[in-house]
């Protein structure tokens, strides 16, 4: 496996979660990084990505303002820090890495997608 999520769980409504992605094999340090999540019933949705030096990133409006991606090359890790968690967040959180350098928000624009972590919001 190469992309490892992890950092999920059970949470009440107004919790807070970071979520962590290795990049195992240590080969994404020069593309963009994404998380995407797919909740019970419904198609893979994008959540937010990150360029490959950081500089640039982008969210999806039901994020906007709540969650904050972030990553640190030299450590091939990727993280997602979630505030203000709603019900409608529950789902299995998904990180990815595209196939260029930019950030993207086009499931069609990755290559590697890691196993994915449990995200469960109770109101």
């Amino acid at each position: 496996v190469q992309l490892q999520a992890s950092g999920g769980g059970l949470v009440q409504a107004g919790d807070s979660l970071r979520l962590s992605c290795t990049d195992s094999r240590r080969t994404s340090s020069n593309n963009g990084m994404g998380w995407f999540r797919q909740a019970p019933g419904k198609e893979r949705e994008f959540v937010a990505s990150i360029s490959w030096n950081g500089g640039g990133s982008y969210y999806a409006d039901s994020v906007k303002g709540r969650f904050t991606i972030s990553r640190e090359r030299a450590k091939n890790m990727v993280y997602l820090e979630m505030n203000n968690l709603k019900p409608d967040d529950t789902a299995v959180y998904y990180c990815a890495t595209a196939r260029g350098s930019w950030a993207s928000t086009s499931r069609n624009d990755y290559r590697y997608w890691g196993q994915g972590t449990q995200v469960t919001v109770s109101s």
